[in-house]
Parts: structure tokens; sequence; C-alpha cells
């Protein structure tokens, strides 16, 4: 493998991971390392148990067996809101936004997920509670900018085109100013027009930020581009496949046969 794991300086580990629901075992020792910076991408077919992944780093979900590890120290049995304070922030497959709430409104609450004073500073108006909500309300406008949704901010959340609702949960996501991105199928359901505009959005955070950034995703296209000089994992029944650069993946023939399944003719498709 072109790729190689990091064998220092691991941002995020997961040792031999293992989730059983009843009799089904959706993940599968799985084991993997990433560096701080890294773009990584997570890929495999339907059923494959990349979400389950999403939602056992970030505890959603409890392992069966194995070891999360943030930072170098165990975060297993963390709380999912305790794991967003220590830096870890997520989206969803399926979009989940206050849709009652405006677009500024679900931005500022992503803000919100580092507390930076009291309730009683709050409460009593202190100077340093006051200065930061002003902050709060610069970053929650710049972060709108970021996204090219600035126009946008008083507007119901809900009734945001289905491509701008993405956006936003990007953006409420990266108020969190986590030190790792988890980004669940982003470019689900967009066009490709859509698509190239995502990747240069995610690619101006990845680059701005210095975020580690992993990133669920089907549209193949849009996973070589942001992966490009960094590793692709497949996945397939809960148990790692393969890993390596964009060309290694395209081109191996068990990742070809995972998505596609032997021809007829014996001949395999390239992965693109």
């Amino acid at each position: 493998m072109g790729i190689q794991e990091p064998t220092t300086n691991k941002i995020l580990e997961l040792r031999n991971l293992t989730i059983d629901f009843g009799g089904v075992r959706a993940v599968n020792d799985l084991s993997l390392s990433i560096a701080p910076g890294e773009f990584i991408g997570l890929i495999g077919p339907n059923g494959a148990g990349k979400t389950t992944v999403f939602n056992l780093i970030t505890n959603a979900y409890q392992a069966t067996s194995g070891d999360i590890l943030f930072e170098g120290k165990s975060v297993r049995g963390v709380t999912p809101d305790k794991i967003c304070r220590m830096g870890i922030s997520r989206t969803f497959q399926n979009i989940r936004l206050f849709p009652h709430m405006t677009v500024y409104e679900n931005v500022e609450l992503g803000l919100h997920a580092q507390p930076h004073y009291s309730l009683f500073e709050s409460f009593v108006r202190l100077p340093r509670a006051s200065r930061a909500e002003r902050e709060a309300r610069q970053k929650a406008h710049e972060l709108l900018e970021m996204v090219n949704l600035e126009q946008h901010a008083n507007a119901v959340a809900g009734s945001l085109p289905y491509g701008l609702q993405r956006r936003l949960e990007i953006a409420r996501a990266v108020a969190a100013d986590p030190k790792i991105l988890l980004l669940d199928e982003p470019a689900a359901g967009m066009n490709e027009d859509e698509c190239n505009d995502l990747v240069r959005l995610i690619r101006q955070i990845h680059e701005s930020k210095k975020f580690t950034i992993i990133m669920i995703e089907h549209h193949m296209a849009v996973v070589m581009d942001l992966c490009k000089d960094h590793r692709i994992y497949v996945l397939t029944l809960g148990s790692l496949l393969t890993y390596g650069g964009p060309a290694e993946i395209q081109s191996n023939p068990q990742v070809i046969k995972a998505y596609l399944g032997e021809k007829k003719d014996g001949r395999n498709k390239r992965v693109s």
C-alpha cells in the first residue's frame, strides 16, 4: 500500500472495534489510525457499517468490544455531548437541523458546544459573557459567509432548499471548532454542479481550519478528489477490506468486486 497509516502522532485510533446488534455483527474487529490534519475517506457498499463506525466514535452506540482512543486516551463510555466538547463534531446522513429556527440560530447553537462563560456570568451580564456573545455573533456570520448562506441568515432553516440545508449542517458542525470533523454523506442527493461546489467548500474548510476530516461518501468522484493525497478505507460487511490512496482503491479487484460483483464475462469495471 502506497499510503501507510501513521505510527506516531495519532489523533484517533480504533482498536479491534466490534459491535453486535442481536445476532448481527455490524462492525467487526476494525482497527485504523489517523494523524492530525488528515483527510480520510470511508467508503463501502450499502450496509458496510460506515455510519455505524461514526456512531461508535461519537458514542451514540456502545461498542461490544475494542477501544476508541482520541488523542491517546480511551473515550469508550464517554457521553456524546462530552465527545463533542472534547473536539469531535459530525454531520448526519439524514440532515438534522432545527427546522423552525433560523439559519443564524442553528449556527449559533453550534458555537455554544464549547461554553466560554458560566450561567452566572450570563445572568448578571458580566463583561466576559457580553464579550463572548459579541464574538459568537461575529463568528456565526463568518461561518455563514464561508458556506455562502449569509443572505439567508434570517430565513427559517426548514425552508431552505436541500443543498443549502446540507451547507448549513456543515457550518453548524464547524461552529463547534472540532479537532475531528465527521462528514456522513455530505454530497447525498446533490447534482454534479452542487457536488463540485461542495468539494470546493470542504477543501476550503480543511485547508483553512486544519481539522482532521473523516468522510463517508458514495459519490466516488467527490471521494477521489478530496482524498487524493490521503487514505481511503474500504469496508464491507462490517470489516476492513483494504485501504490506500485513490489510485490503489480505484484499481483494486477486491474493491471492484465488493461494489459491483463479478461480471458474467469475468471482467471487472473500474470504480469511478
